[in-house]
């Protein structure tokens, strides 16, 4: 059946339809734009999706297609190493008596908005040609969805681009679509996916000049290939104490300077004192405590432990590298 899919480049119209689940993010619960909507598809098609994606990752590996930049669903890379890597070389600059700004950029929707035939050009840019291309190009066209919360359902509706949320192979085509962002860009750069920071020293104004004109282009990536910066929540950060803390902008628009920022996270602070962090780690660690202590009636040993190991340590140990 795979193999037939794959010879003719067709999808079953089943595999096209997905049952969106909304997760929520942060922020207001009765606002929907701080929802993921998570696409539950076909599991068979899922199975498919995984040797296709197995497939492609090969590809980009052998190839070194992928720039270095990225952290997000690659092997051997992860939340931690992205902030590693960030916090030594903002470090590095640091105590060599440099001041650094940082940009936090939050894309609109990342993964909704990507425009399929532009995906479709990157795909081949990337050496994705023949059956393959086209059987992915008809498991992008004519896909449906509907919402199910508590088992209510909505009316079905086209979707007119993205990658699903909740496929296999969506990540692995986001990240070939968002991977020329920085072409063209002189300073650091780090992505997860569509989490991205761009950060440089900046000693004199023309060093200040250098980063908004990175600014720019980045903002200029954003409208040729149809993406959108959610510029109220990009942010910007001085560290060092002689820092000028100059004031940039996107389209225009200045961009909010904050002095503590959750990255992937963990809670990064001008000062790159981990105090914070380390605070609400505890917090959200005791109050699953005070949970299974008020809800787990038989308290063995091996079941509190269990239990321990599953829904408290991972709040005391998650990216601990960063900051432990």
């Amino acid at each position: 059946m795979f193999w037939s899919s794959l010879d003719e480049a067709t999808v079953p119209d089943d595999w096209k339809c997905a049952d969106v689940s909304p997760v929520f993010k942060k922020g207001n619960r009765s606002q929907v734009e701080n929802y993921r909507p998570i696409s539950l598809t076909s599991q068979i098609c899922k199975i498919f999706e995984s040797i296709i994606t197995d497939a492609v990752v090969k590809h980009l590996d052998t190839n070194l297609l992928i720039h270095d930049s990225q952290h997000g669903f690659r092997k051997g890379r992860s939340c931690l190493t992205n902030l590693l890597t960030f916090l030594d070389k903002v470090t590095s600059d640091i105590d060599t008596g440099k001041n650094v700004d940082v940009i936090f950029l939050d894309f609109a929707k990342a993964f909704d908005k990507v425009p399929h035939q532009r995906l479709l050009q990157k795909l081949t840019s990337h050496g994705i040609t023949g059956k393959l291309l086209q059987w992915i190009s008809n498991w992008l066209t004519n896909r449906k969805q509907r919402v199910c919360i508590n088992g209510s359902l909505s009316d079905w509706i086209q979707v007119l681009s993205g990658v699903p949320q909740g496929s296999v192979l969506g990540p692995i085509l986001f990240l070939i679509f968002i991977n020329d962002l920085e072409c063209g860009i002189t300073n650091w750069i780090l992505k997860f996916a569509d989490d991205t920071k761009i950060f440089r020293p900046v000693c004199d104004y023309n060093d200040y000049t250098a980063f908004q004109e990175d600014l720019n282009r980045l903002f200029s990536w954003t409208t040729d290939w149809q993406m959108a910066f959610n510029i109220e929540k990009c942010k910007v950060m001085h560290f060092g104490k002689s820092n000028k803390a100059y004031s940039y902008c996107l389209d225009g628009l200045p961009l909010m300077e904050v002095s503590k920022e959750k990255d992937l996270g963990v809670i990064i602070s001008k000062d790159l004192k981990v105090s914070k962090q380390c605070s609400v780690a505890y917090s959200k660690a005791n109050r699953m405590l005070g949970v299974l202590n008020r809800t787990i009636t038989y308290k063995s040993t091996d079941i509190m432990l269990r239990l321990y190991k599953s829904v408290v340590r991972p709040h005391l140990e998650y990216c601990r590298g960063s900051w432990g």
